[in-house]
């Protein structure tokens, strides 16, 4: 293999895993949009200085690093939960957490930007 080759495949497998991690199980815009109209509670797990530099209307700031132990804000585990972030790691995390600490309706928006 020449290295214009290996090059071709590092670039490959790098552009696969920018789309499998900031868009494979990601809800769409849409769909986030008609969770929060139905009563889903909107989470804005970027830092509270991100959150008051702008954020998504109606959308509450609960940092993914204070999730775990904030828990009992939330209504009830069965309840819908959208959240996001700024570009989508974060909000997989807060998925994670909340999913693993028995959440049912979680859905990850992924960047706040995707709401437009």
């Amino acid at each position: 293999m020449d290295a214009n080759t290996v090059l071709a495949i590092i670039a490959g497998a790098l552009f696969i895993h920018f789309i499998m991690r900031n868009f494979i199980g990601k809800v769409s815009p849409e769909a986030a949009k008609e969770l929060v109209k139905g009563g889903a509670t909107l989470v804005d797990v970027r830092t509270a200085p991100e959150f008051a530099t702008g954020h998504i209307d109606g959308a509450v700031n609960l940092p993914v690093q204070e999730i775990g132990r904030r828990l009992r804000e939330f209504d009830d585990k069965s309840s819908p939960v959208v959240v996001y972030c700024l570009s989508g790691a974060r909000s997989a995390r807060a998925k994670r957490v909340l999913r693993s600490n028995g959440f049912t309706e979680v859905h990850d928006l992924g960047s706040f930007r995707r709401w437009r």
